[in-house]
């Protein structure tokens, strides 16, 4: 069976309140495991990649999405949803994968469907045509609730799969841009900001501050991750399972929520722009080709074959970090 969206940043749901940072032991010594570098049909950054029932997909600058194909990385998409080359900076997919969810410039908003290759254009939401950073998406395909990071400082969504004139929006902070995005659970997420704040909700419309607020970097990635959330009833797990809430940044830092504190783990001086954490294993990934595994105790500088700023990671039977040049690397 696929599995319902494996590369999703799910985590649970944190208590509220916000409590001293803690440090955590750092290792920062090169990895055995290797990533190899592989061509792609574009020289553009590439801001996002998923794992869909159609394989592996990467959108990026120019309103480029390609395709990992038996024959390599193929482009399938040009110009973005609008056809006017704005450049995508998010990317998610619906539970089982079928369809694909990006955002970017210009308000633009696409629903890509894998299997079809139809593509639908859900761009400048109540006319909104501010950049988007980043998008979370819950539930089937058809029929998803849509979450939609704003560089404003607003949250986006419509529980009605992105339809016209079902969008709302919802400023958590004090209006510094939402720079990432995620969800476990339909309308239960986490989400980070510009002012190095965390936001979580459990309704999807209403948001709460968890922290963070002695971090004194910038917050970049957000995993809203969830053990649980994707089990089927068969399962018999428990839904309340969880992982914590954990968030990268400037200076190298990586932040983990347990539910009661933060913890703080110092990788070296990377702007850190994605992170995520599948089943207490992950990855995180920043400037200048870094990238560190995370074995459920400490983080481990791999070894990468590139200096290229990367800026997505994906967790799957094929491991995906994607970012500027065209850069793809595999594992």
């Amino acid at each position: 069976m696929f599995d319902s969206n494996p590369n999703r940043r799910t985590v649970l749901k944190a208590i509220g309140g916000t409590a001293a940072i803690a440090a955590v032991p750092t290792s920062v010594q090169a990895s055995d495991e290797e990533w190899r570098a592989v061509e792609t049909p574009t020289e553009g950054t590439l801001h996002g990649t998923e794992v869909t029932t159609n394989g592996y997909y990467a959108v990026g600058e120019g309103g480029i999405v390609i395709h990992r194909t038996n024959e390599g990385w193929k482009k399938v998409l040009d110009g973005g949803p609008t056809g006017n080359g704005n450049d995508l900076y998010g990317s998610d997919t619906t539970d089982y994968g079928t369809r694909m969810w990006f955002v970017g410039s210009s308000g633009v908003i696409g629903e890509y469907d894998v299997e079809t290759g139809n593509l639908e254009d859900h761009s400048a939401p109540n006319d909104n045509t501010n950049n988007y950073n980043d998008v979370a998406v819950t539930g089937e395909g058809g029929s998803a609730n849509v979450y939609v990071a704003g560089d404003s400082g607003k949250i986006y969504y419509s529980f009605e799969n992105g339809e016209s004139g079902t969008w709302e929006y919802v400023t958590p902070g004090s209006g510094s841009a939402i720079q990432s995005i995620d969800f476990h659970d339909d309308r239960s997420g986490h989400a980070v900001d510009s002012n190095g704040r965390v936001f979580e909700t459990t309704d999807g419309a209403t948001w709460e501050p968890i922290g963070l607020q002695d971090a004194n970097v910038n917050f970049y990635g957000v995993v809203s991750r969830s053990e649980t959330a994707h089990q089927t009833e068969s399962d018999d797990a428990d839904s309340d399972g969880c992982d914590g809430v954990w968030v990268s940044g400037g200076g190298g830092m990586v932040f983990h929520y347990d539910g009661s504190q933060w913890t703080s783990a110092d990788t070296g001086d990377a702007g850190l722009q994605d992170v995520i954490i599948t089943s207490g294993e992950g990855y995180t990934v920043g400037g200048g080709g870094k990238l560190y595994e995370y074995d459920g105790d400490q983080w481990t500088q791999a070894d990468t074959p590139t200096g290229e700023n990367l800026k997505a990671v994906l967790q799957s039977t094929t491991d995906i970090a994607v970012g500027a040049g065209g850069t793809v690397l595999e594992h």
